[in-house]
């Protein structure tokens, strides 16, 4: 070990607070960004992996009935390179221990097992038997989260009949990677599960023997998906085609790459803020070394040591301090990237997830901090090869002080003596304090972003489940209903009121751009399901023309007044002109409205429904599941209550997981803020307060003034990083990954989450400060009297 080797080991001992504050910060950026990417590269990974082995589609749509034959020509459009029929129908389910009804959803197989589009992975149990029409392969989500086992069966009404299926096996599917039935948005697996049943059973059962009902494709690497669209919707519409679409606008497709957009956009804007906080803390700490070696740094030059030498030494300084933050940052971020790649499996039903930590992301992590925190030295180490000799052996000159600003102004006698060295200090150390400030208040900033998810979570729950849903019950009925079902439903126990909607599927057309979607048709006078505005005001449906959701509005790039072209995809399918009159500020989903009569005139048949909102009395909700789980005319039921239970689970587990990480990254940048601030305080005016311990100051005096200093700092920079905490939610709130087709995120920031930022920040500044007075408690008064000259 060389001369300024051990130099340097004798500075790292000597600054060991210092120097681990500064390490954690480091590591915390460093362990951000391992974690962020890490689990964006494995969900990646797993969905990439998961994609190709099981054959997911390219293309999907669902339509009416076609025969067979059909099949033949879809196969022969231009870049069409597999197809497959299949025979999809949703029912209702009667599982065993749940009181109110569950949904299914059966998909047909074959009845031997062989390779195909959206292949099946067997978890347990075995493929179905052929002959054997009651057997089905259901989820594996929806078998754990209702306890079944193999051998149980589950009783559902299949085409207004009642049967039993009897569970063979359990599987996932990368059509079901996020299960979901396309009316809710949050998987409820208790109450929606996915089951596989032999073709021909399912065609017997539903009355469509040598027919299919959907379709799924895969697409040659040329081919154009676009026209291969077009082609197959004009082949499918004399069948009831209700419009193809892309994977990217496949329901479990898009809410799962939407999340690893989300995880990617995290992964930039975080450590940005703590790497940009380690260079300035990296700055200042040297800073202050060089000022204290001045003597030192002489000495060096003065036996032979060449410039670049010296400034390689306080570089090597900074490179152990980046390459010990590495170890701790890598090793911390590969454990939480593996616990949330994991935690992620929640809700995404993969077969296997592949944890990745590349190497190549591992070394660009560290060099990308290895250059931060060069170029935030890199002033202090100028400044030591560029000092003469000479010049280093004499101290630093004396600040030039002059009357304070209270002085000035004739105000020095509202504070005490202490007081006004605080205030003399922070006038002539301007950028030093300015520095401070704005550490701690990037930590404040920090706890503010965490507690925004919080706030725009707790707004989507009141926003869309207390204003705009207020019905108990969603009734949907399996096929249009004639009007007079509402007196039935209204029949049923404990029904205290009925609204009636129907739903229509349509492709909209605004210049070159559309989208596929149904419109539901309300009564203006409806109670049970309202309409908001911008404002989160209530706002009347009016009597004619489109109200559409802001989001796709923004999507189709229309306006109020506009007039769009709407292709009905039901009945005898016409082609309309309607206007859009109104736009919705509903945070879920994409739902399209019109005056219920409004939308019977514009489809142009007979009067139906397709479902009913119920208000019910609680103390009939046992009775009244149990009729409509016998009822053949139900398709599915929503339980409000239920939905906002499984948002609150979903939306509030993620946001708890990821808000537990910024407390622990804020409360350490906090602490290494204000611990180094202070502890450089002390190494530049230990001289200073000692000679004030001899002249008569109390040992609480010199601690009041120090930390009275760092006090003053923090309460100035509470707000400033409340202001840069709205503006980093506000950017975040911007980004695409949270204003998706499903979810829109809320800009909004309770009062009560600037406060919770506040506490955090003060307890670590409290905490900070009794370490600092522990060591102003140990103060050499002749060692720190004693002149370097």
């Amino acid at each position: 070990m060389g001369t300024l080797d051990r130099k340097l080991y004798r500075d790292l001992i000597n600054l060991r607070g210092q120097v681990i504050a500064v390490v954690l910060i480091v590591a915390c950026g460093i362990a951000s960004l391992v974690t962020m990417m890490s689990t964006y590269d494995s969900l990646l990974l797993s969905q990439t992996t998961y994609y190709q082995q099981y054959r997911f589609a390219d293309i999907f749509v669902q339509l009416q009935r076609a025969p067979n034959p059909l099949l033949e020509q879809i196969r022969e459009i231009p870049g069409v390179a597999q197809a497959r029929s299949r025979i999809v129908e949703d029912i209702t389910l009667d599982v065993p221990n749940l009181a109110d009804p569950a949904k299914g959803r059966l998909v047909s197989i074959p009845e031997e097992q062989q390779p195909m589009l959206n292949d099946l992975h067997l978890q347990s149990g075995r493929y179905i038997e052929a002959g054997q029409r009651n057997e089905v392969i259901a989820s594996a989500a929806f078998v754990e989260a209702n306890d079944l086992a193999l051998g149980d069966t589950v009783d559902g009404v299949i085409n207004e009949r009642w049967q039993s299926l009897r569970i063979v096996g359990t599987a996932l599917s990368p059509e079901y990677v996020y299960e979901v039935s396309g009316t809710e948005l949050l998987p409820d697996n208790r109450r929606f599960g996915v089951m596989w049943m032999a073709r021909e059973g399912l065609a017997t059962a539903f009355d469509l023997d040598g027919a299919f009902n959907n379709v799924t494709l895969s697409l040659t690497p040329e081919a154009n998906p676009s026209e291969v669209i077009n082609q197959l919707d004009e082949l499918l519409e004399p069948y009831g085609g209700l419009g193809a679409y892309g994977r990217e606008n496949q329901i479990s497709h898009r809410i799962l790459s939407d999340d690893i957009e989300a995880l990617q956009v995290a992964a930039l804007i975080l450590p940005i803020i703590f790497l940009g906080i380690a260079v300035f803390l990296l700055n200042l700490v040297l800073a202050r070394l060089v000022s204290s070696q001045r003597d030192q740094i002489a000495v060096l030059k003065g036996f032979g040591y060449h410039n670049w030498e010296v400034g390689l030494h306080f570089l090597k300084l900074v490179l152990v301090i980046v390459l010990l933050g590495a170890m701790v940052g890598i090793g911390i971020g590969r454990w939480f990237g593996e616990n949330m790649t994991q935690f992620y499996t929640q809700f995404y039903q993969f077969p296997a997830v592949q944890y990745e930590a590349r190497l190549e992301l591992i070394l660009g992590t560290v060099f990308v901090s290895a250059i931060a925190a060069f170029v935030g030295a890199f002033k202090s180490v100028r400044h030591v090869v560029s000092l003469p000799p000479a010049e280093a052996m004499r101290p630093e000159p004396p600040p030039t002080f002059q009357p304070t600003v209270i002085e000035r102004w004739g105000l020095q006698k509202f504070f005490s003596p202490a007081g006004r060295i605080i205030l003399r200090n922070l006038e002539r150390r301007p950028l030093q304090a300015a520095m401070s400030v704005i550490g701690i208040a990037l930590a404040v900033a920090i706890l503010v972003v965490g507690q925004y998810l919080n706030d725009a979570i707790e707004t989507i729950m009141e926003v869309q489940f207390r204003q705009v849903q207020r019905e108990d019950i969603t009734l949907t009925f399996n096929q249009p209903r004639s009007v007079p079902i509402q007196y039935e439903l209204a029949q049923l126990p404990g029904v205290l009121q009925v609204e009636t909607f129907r739903d229509v599927p349509v492709r909209l057309r605004f210049e070159h751009r559309s989208h596929l979607g149904s419109i539901t048709g309300i009564s203006p006078e409806t109670e049970l399901r309202q309409l908001i505005d911008s404002q989160r005001q209530r706002f009347s449906l009016p009597p004619e023309g489109l109200v559409l959701p802001t989001k796709l509005a923004e999507m189709l790039e229309v306006a109020v007044g506009d007039t769009l072209t709407l292709d009905i995809l039901e009945g005898s399918r016409p082609t309309r002109e309607v206007p859009v009159v109104a736009l919705v500020d509903e945070l879920l989903g994409l739902t399209m409205y019109m005056n219920l009569e409004a939308l019977q005139t514009v489809v142009g048949d007979n009067p139906s429904l397709s479902g009913a909102y119920l208000a019910v009395d609680e103390h009939y909700l046992q009775s009244l599941y149990q009729e409509l789980k016998e009822t053949p005319a139900v398709a599915g039921v929503s339980q409000r209550e239920n939905a906002l239970k499984q948002f609150e689970e979903t939306m509030g587990t993620t946001s708890g997981v990821m808000n537990g990480v910024l407390l622990v990254f804020a409360s350490v940048i906090a602490v290494g803020v204000v611990y180094n601030a202070a502890r450089i305080a002390l190494s530049e005016r230990s001289r200073e307060l000692a000679t004030l311990r001899i002249i008569g100051f109390t040992q609480g005096e010199i601690s009041f003034i120090l930390l009275g200093e760092q006090a003053l700092i923090t309460l100035v920079a509470v707000p400033v990083g409340w202001g840069l905490g709205y503006g980093l939610s506000w950017l975040l709130n911007q980004s695409p990954a949270q204003n998706t087709e499903f979810v829109r995120v809320p800009f909004v920031i309770q009062p009560s989450s600037f406060t919770f930022a506040f506490l955090v920040i003060a307890i670590a500044a409290i905490a900070t400060g009794w370490l600092i007075r522990q060591q102003l408690q140990k103060l050499d008064l002749i060692a720190v009297l004693k002149t370097r000259e």
